[in-house]
């Protein structure tokens, strides 16, 4: 018996979810990669699950489709029990950085707060674009292991176990792994008053 590839089946889902987003905003490929800066023919492989995309790549998709990363990797999750248990999260690997992203936080839920664990590896970087349609919403990083620089609005913040940072989201960052260990830290989103 041949077992899928659990980050083939990942990229399934991000395909899916990628193409169920956009066409419910009645949006066409082009139109996604006018808003997003991303190329038409990297959409496509990433719609049709021939491409793995990066956190980067992702988060100006999400950015241009008015979705939070962790929204997006929801994928559906609408169960709304309070308990979320480990083996049910939804981890997926950012294939360039090695980053790994786990959605912790119980799936549909009246909460306005998402929390996600990362695994950033040692010389890792991942830059994420400022997201304007996303006034009010801010996130903790809070770093449990490891050695995290943050980057934020042109000023560079040096993380040590323990610490926390907060930001709003609307401003674009940096995240750098400067260290030799793995970063291990968690991402508390708010998204704002409805």
């Amino acid at each position: 018996m041949i077992m899928e590839n659990p980050e083939h089946a990942v990229d399934v889902e991000i395909a899916e979810r990628l193409r169920s987003l956009r066409t419910a905003q009645s949006l066409t490929i082009d139109q996604l990669a006018e808003r997003s800066g991303v190329s038409r023919a990297m959409i496509s492989r990433v719609e049709r699950g021939e491409a793995s995309p990066t956190a980067q790549l992702l988060s100006r998709l999400c950015t241009a489709l008015g979705e939070t990363l962790s929204a997006f990797f929801a994928f559906g999750r609408t169960s709304g029990d309070p308990l979320s248990r480990r083996g049910d999260q939804p981890l997926w690997r950012d294939p360039e950085t090695g980053y790994e992203r786990r959605a912790v936080s119980p799936a549909g839920t009246v909460s306005r707060v998402e929390v996600v664990e990362v695994a950033f590896p040692p010389g890792g970087r991942a830059a994420f674009p400022p997201e304007t349609a996303k006034e009010g919403m801010t996130q903790h990083i809070w770093l449990f292991a490891g050695m995290l620089e943050m980057t934020v609005a042109g000023t560079t913040h040096r993380l040590q176990a323990g610490d926390c940072l907060f930001m709003s989201i609307t401003e674009g960052h940096v995240f750098h792994n400067p260290g030799e260990a793995t970063a291990h830290y968690a991402v508390i989103l708010d998204r704002g008053r409805s």
